[in-house]
């Protein structure tokens, strides 16, 4: 079928790339500004696999942070959304990237850090947002310096956002915040659920590269509770993968999901998603346009998310059965 093993690195960078914001420089440089106590046999180690060896995880604190610093993308928009302004001490290098970022016009008021473990304990927060897949050297030069470092993971289904909203919420010490997000997302899954479920759809996302996405994934979830199907199942990718354009055609699903309408030849990656075999069998009235700002993370962007995939679900599919 010409298809990229869901496992592919490069196929999943495109996909993780932004929980990868970390700190520039080797381990050797970070430890020695921040003067840790790490032996030279250990530096290799903690190099190759981003652990240091010995350190302790912070401690929870059992006061309202003051100081929070977010070096993750995702982490950023549910600091956003969820703290006071004052406890916001910098974001992440992402924050303000409106193609990626639901909050970047609230980001840019704040300070954009590099992500480095260097200039986050010079900023001396009481609380670091990561991601599992922020640099691992970085996360553990933090905790072994005793900062309390929340690790977020990337969000699978629409109830992992649910969970990360309110635990998030209750770290910085707004759980009515968290409560007020989560009823939108209700309200808006609520709206969404079963509309498809009489009318049998398959839908594929395709991106950049030929990138589908899977079953086990937010906009996987997102379809399934519309009662849509997801067109990468039937391809044997649970969380997605490469496929070629041979495969998609082949496939045949009823409608495309893109995250652009004009997605442009900037490049041969994207110039797939113009290609004149797509544009015959899927014009813009047959593609469902999911911006990346509402489908790189969850967070705040996923109630506007549900409610953008329902209008454009029903402008392209014509609206659920009568």
């Amino acid at each position: 079928m010409g298809r990229a093993d869901e496992g592919d690195p490069d196929a999943m960078a495109d996909r993780w790339s932004i929980w990868a914001a970390g700190a520039a420089g080797t381990v050797r440089r970070m430890a020695a500004k921040a003067s840790l106590a790490i032996p030279a046999a250990g530096l290799a180690t903690a190099f190759a696999t981003g652990i240091v060896p010995g350190f302790v995880s912070g401690a929870r604190a059992e006061t309202t942070p003051k100081r929070i610093v977010s070096i993750n993308a995702c982490a950023d928009q549910l600091l956003l959304a969820l703290a006071d302004p004052g406890q916001i001490a910098a974001l992440s290098p992402y924050a303000g990237d409106a193609r990626l970022s639901f909050m970047a016009a609230q980001a840019r008021r704040f300070h954009i850090a590099s992500g480095s473990a260097e200039e986050t304990l010079q900023m001396q927060p009481d609380l670091v947002l990561a991601g599992v897949f922020s640099k691992g050297s970085t996360r553990a030069i933090l905790k072994s310096q005793g900062l309390r470092v929340e690790e977020l993971r990337p969000v699978s289904t629409i109830d992992d956002g649910i969970a990360q909203i309110r635990h998030v919420a209750a770290e910085v010490g707004h759980e009515d915040r968290g409560e007020a997000l989560v009823g939108r997302i209700e309200a808006a899954r609520a709206a969404l659920a079963g509309r498809y479920a009489e009318k049998p759809v398959t839908a594929l996302f395709l991106q950049r590269r030929g990138y589908v996405t899977g079953g086990r994934t937010l906009i996987g979830d997102i379809l399934s509770t519309a009662g849509i199907g997801n067109a990468a199942e039937s391809l044997g990718l649970s969380f997605g993968g490469q496929v070629s354009l041979e495969t998609v055609l082949a496939t045949r699903p009823d409608v495309l999901m893109v995250a652009s309408a004009r997605p442009g030849t900037a490049d041969q990656g994207i110039a797939l998603l113009s290609h004149p075999a797509l544009a015959a069998l899927y014009p813009t009235e047959k593609r469902i346009v999911m911006p990346e700002r509402l489908t790189v993370c969850a967070g705040p962007a996923l109630a506007e998310a549900l409610e953008r995939f329902r209008t454009e679900a029903d402008r392209v599919l014509g609206g659920p059965p009568s």
